[in-house]
């Protein structure tokens, strides 16, 4: 692998690095965006079933919302009428569209890296093209009988390994990408859901 890298030129490099972060990417995200960390099974009926002995005290409020993205997006409504009992349903809801935001931006965290990885690796790899004909060309001395052909296949080389490099970069790149948009979608899906039903239970709890 080494020696194809070598024989790459240059221009590979910058592909090297990308291929690099875009692994650093995938892995943090995949260690990031689980059930544990994201939305635990049960919490939000847990957490919804427990108002029934009314609104949790501050302590349990903050071991919620240190438990999950999901226990700090269902802790923002609770701490808010738990200091502010007669706050109004439009001051609740503004602090779970608060807390639901701050939960878009980390469950959709590096993916735009990722994203432009994999859209300008192809890119990458065709400037490598490019730099592999120019070293074609120049292989090609005016006025000289025959081509230099060591330069010829170094050029070709370049050209080759690039576009191919490039590809290898982008396409995982994009899959896992779209892997993950889709997690972090169906994720969102079910937090708007769970804030949702505990604001449902608030609005109960406040007209009994």
């Amino acid at each position: 692998m080494l020696s194809i890298i070598l024989a790459a030129g240059w221009p590979i490099w910058p592909l090297v690095a990308s291929s690099v972060v875009a692994l650093a990417i995938v892995i943090e995200r995949y260690l990031s965006l689980t059930d544990a960390k994201i939305a635990p099974s049960g919490l939000a009926k847990a957490v919804i079933a427990s108002l029934q002995d009314g609104l949790p005290a501050q302590d349990a409020i903050a071991q919620l919302e240190r438990n999950s993205l999901l226990g700090m997006v269902l802790a923002s409504a609770l701490r808010l009428r738990s200091v502010h009992p007669l706050a109004p349903d439009a001051d609740v809801r503004a602090a779970l569209h608060l807390a639901g935001r701050l939960a878009v931006q980390t469950l959709e965290m590096r993916l735009t890296a990722l994203a432009t990885i994999a859209s300008a690796a192809p890119l990458m790899g065709l400037l490598g093209t490019v730099v592999g004909l120019i070293e074609i060309f120049g292989a090609q001395t005016p006025g000289a009988v025959a081509s230099n052909p060591a330069q010829l296949a170094q050029g070709i080389s370049i050209a080759l390994y690039n576009t191919a490099f490039g590809l290898i970069v982008a396409i995982p790149a994009l899959v896992f990408w779209r892997y993950f948009r889709a997690r972090a979608d169906a994720y969102l899906l079910h937090l708007e859901s769970a804030a949702d039903e505990l604001l449902r239970r608030l609005r109960a709890m406040e007209a009994a």
